[in-house]
């Protein structure tokens, strides 16, 4: 698998924010990747030395849309801690945002 298909994308959240300031960046990742394959591709698409990496998956939930219901799907989560001092550059202008 590719370093371009175990990071899919940064998890936008209000919680991630608040994790990046921390350096604790949290990616959704490819559901089959594992914690040294999400390492490597972190290592090698943004250029920092990552520390630390935890995974979880999150579960569907049931939605509704009228008459019609459903579930979302499920996905894979990881946040990934890298050394002090360093930053990934796509949170690197949402963190002056809290007001």
């Amino acid at each position: 698998m590719e370093h371009t298909q175990v990071i899919i994308r940064p998890v936008v959240s209000e919680k991630s924010y608040v994790l990046a300031s921390a350096d604790r960046y949290t990616f959704r990742v490819h559901p089959d990747a594992n914690k040294t394959q999400i390492r490597q591709a972190v290592e090698a698409l943004f250029e920092v030395d990552v520390v630390e990496v935890r995974t979880m998956s999150v579960k569907s939930k049931p939605k509704r849309r009228g008459y019609t219901s459903g579930r979302t799907r499920s996905w894979k989560k990881a946040v990934v801690q890298i050394k002090p001092g360093q930053q990934i550059p796509v949170f690197q202008g949402l963190q002056g945002l809290d007001g």
